[in-house]
């Protein structure tokens, strides 16, 4: 974390979007997007090492982080945000890197603004699947209401991933879990809207067909994205877009393996510098 990020804030349509920003103006530009109740600085150890050819930025989707919250959450509203953001921050054609449900406002953004991305990275999002936190949304296993603790301390000791996994980086998840909280007057709090929790998959999956900017595939070994929904969407993308799997790499990468998870957008970005696409399959 050598490089402190800046705070920037963009409205969109009356709601305050927060987001991070690393490196100076033009370059190519990144925007990361968090997967469900997570927030910017889940990628905050994970920009600094594409600050040097990239600006580089993280949202803060509406009813997540230092963001506002909204009436109601869709994918539309979360594309508009991601857009405003590249736009803010001045980037030009920025390739997204979305993870989990952020993989699917990634696929939205793509079909639905067409020519605005230079390249979509989508990180363990299983679009044939029902959303991990949705599921246990329903289940009644996390996120029901927002739980209220005495004092941070306590909040970090119980912060937990859904799904779990195995293997976390402890400075890691410590850094993640501080930047959850918001003070409540009757302690300390997670910052997300427990109101974002709505089905997504047939959204997304049908809007797979439409992506036409270079696109690729991050399958954790450990994840949700098992082979044959890789498979799957490898096939609606029109047999286009890399598979690559992650190997150890439990649904939350950076909080594992965050170094494979470098390692893996920079091939993919170097390759898409020097390499002319391929052509879908119909």
């Amino acid at each position: 974390m050598a490089y402190e990020p800046t705070d920037a804030w963009v409205d969109v349509d009356g709601t305050r979007i927060h987001y991070l920003r690393w490196g100076r103006p033009g370059r190519p530009g990144i925007v990361f997007v968090h997967g469900g109740a997570a927030h910017a600085h889940w990628w905050s150890h994970i920009a600094p090492f594409f600050v040097g050819a990239h600006t580089v930025t993280a949202i803060d989707l509406s009813g997540h982080g230092d963001s506002d919250r909204r009436e109601e959450y869709t994918l539309d509203d979360w594309c508009d945000e991601v857009a405003a953001v590249a736009a803010d921050a001045e980037l030009l054609r920025p390739v997204v890197v979305g993870h989990s449900m952020g993989g699917f406002v990634t696929v939205a953004t793509a079909a639905r603004h067409p020519g605005l991305l230079g390249g979509a990275i989508i990180v363990d999002s299983p679009i044939k699947e029902v959303d991990a936190e949705v599921g246990a949304a329903r289940a009644g296993e996390q996120f029901r209401r927002a739980k209220v603790y005495s004092d941070p301390a306590e909040a970090i000791a119980r912060f937990r991933t859904v799904p779990p996994q195995d293997v976390y980086l402890p400075y890691v998840t410590e850094h993640v879990a501080r930047h959850s909280l918001r003070r409540v007057p009757e302690g300390w709090t997670w910052k997300f809207d427990t109101r974002i929790f709505i089905p997504r998959r047939r959204e997304a999956a049908e809007l797979l067909a439409r992506v036409r900017c270079r696109v690729a595939l991050l399958r954790c070994e450990h994840g949700l994205v098992t082979p044959d929904i890789g498979d799957y969407m490898y096939d609606k993308l029109g047999r286009v877009a890399p598979v690559v799997e992650l190997p150890d790499a439990g649904h939350h990468p950076m909080l594992d393996v965050p170094l494979i998870l470098v390692t893996a957008v920079r091939a993919l970005l170097a390759d898409w510098d020097h390499s002319t696409p391929r052509p879908r399959t119909p």
